[in-house]
């Protein structure tokens, strides 16, 4: 089982963020995964650019930034300064998602596309050669804590049989009710990145929690 890891930062400690930042900082993770809501596209609003800011100063791992927003387009610039090392925006919310697709690599990011659950994959067959990353969503985003669904498993499959029909290789994320319980199974389904939030922030040994989720 081999899988990167991304903890969600929604899921961590808002009073002591340095805290459980550093403590990410200290474990095996590959990226630290931030959500970034309005309030409008989804139902609960996080953090803006200055906690974005402060975040990528303490932060070692590279920003895995999800837009959860509308309208990202007029954004893409000041998420590249604020630290975004990749920037993942939602097909529903996007009505030109070539062009930002585009206009996020052009400034130097890795661009990702994430999708609802009730979003089929084969809406990605005309751009996913130009994605970096897709993000499934096993959850209704919006909320940390979810339960997760379970037929996200088919939409994984679909996914991968995309991928080979188009010889396309973005790395494929899944985010929402990621656990000890699923995260083989998610990897054995084509997984490459697991964005786990309460089952990292929620563990005694946050370390720990990283390397049971890849597998050591």
């Amino acid at each position: 089982m081999k899988a990167k890891v991304a903890p969600s930062l929604l899921s961590a400690d808002f009073g002591n963020l340095a805290r459980d930042i550093e403590e990410i900082n200290n474990s095996e993770a590959d990226y630290l995964h931030v959500d970034i809501m309005d309030g409008v596209f989804v139902p609960n609003i996080s953090m803006g650019f200055p906690v974005l800011k402060a975040i990528n100063k303490s932060s070692k791992k590279p920003l895995d930034v999800h837009l959860m927003i509308v309208n990202p387009d007029q954004y893409i610039e000041r998420f590249r300064d604020a630290g975004a090392a990749i920037l993942t925006v939602h097909y529903e919310a996007c009505t030109h998602l070539h062009r930002t697709i585009a206009h996020i690599r052009d400034c130097g990011m890795k661009a990702g596309v994430a999708l609802n659950p009730h979003t089929p994959v084969e809406v990605l067959a005309d751009i996913i050669q130009d994605v970096d990353l897709v993000l499934i969503m096993t959850v209704n985003p919006g909320y940390g804590g979810q339960k997760f669904i379970e037929h996200s498993y088919s939409k994984l499959s679909r996914l991968i049989k995309l991928m080979d029909e188009t010889n396309s290789h973005p790395m494929v994320e899944v985010d929402g009710g990621v656990n000890f319980d699923n995260a083989e199974k998610l990897v054995n389904h084509g997984v490459s990145v697991l964005v786990a939030g309460s089952t990292v922030f929620g563990a005694p040994n946050k370390a720990e929690a990283v390397l049971k989720l890849k597998g050591k």
